[in-house]
């Protein structure tokens, strides 16, 4: 059993919200260059409605144990999930995955 590592309470968007952390060491036989395994559970309650949904998510690190402590992997997917955020934006207002513009600086052009 692998003990939790980290705790924080948070709110925001009419949400509050509790994060846990377990964190252990692995081989690489795992996976090639695999050093760490990560287990964030959230549970997330919307104070409108008083639903509670709880997401366990799962992530695999290159990074060892005296690189990044549980405290700094935990700050390292969040902020990850925020740049995502602002992909899934990008995408959902102007498609930008569905473009077919590939060359030159297009791309570019049409991404700003």
């Amino acid at each position: 059993m692998i003990p939790l590592q980290g705790r924080v309470k948070g709110t925001g968007h009419g949400r509050s919200e509790i994060r846990r952390i377990k964190v252990a060491t692995v081989n690489s036989l795992l996976s090639p260059g695999a050093r760490q395994t990560v287990q964030i559970k959230r549970r997330r309650t919307d104070r409108k409605t008083g639903k509670t949904t709880i997401k366990t998510v799962y992530a695999v690190t290159s990074l060892t144990a005296e690189q990044a402590i549980p405290a700094q992997l935990a700050t390292l997917i969040r902020d990850h999930w925020q740049i995502e955020a602002l992909h899934h934006v990008r995408d959902t207002t102007f498609a930008e995955d569905a473009s077919q513009l590939r060359t030159g600086n297009a791309p570019r052009a049409m991404a700003t």
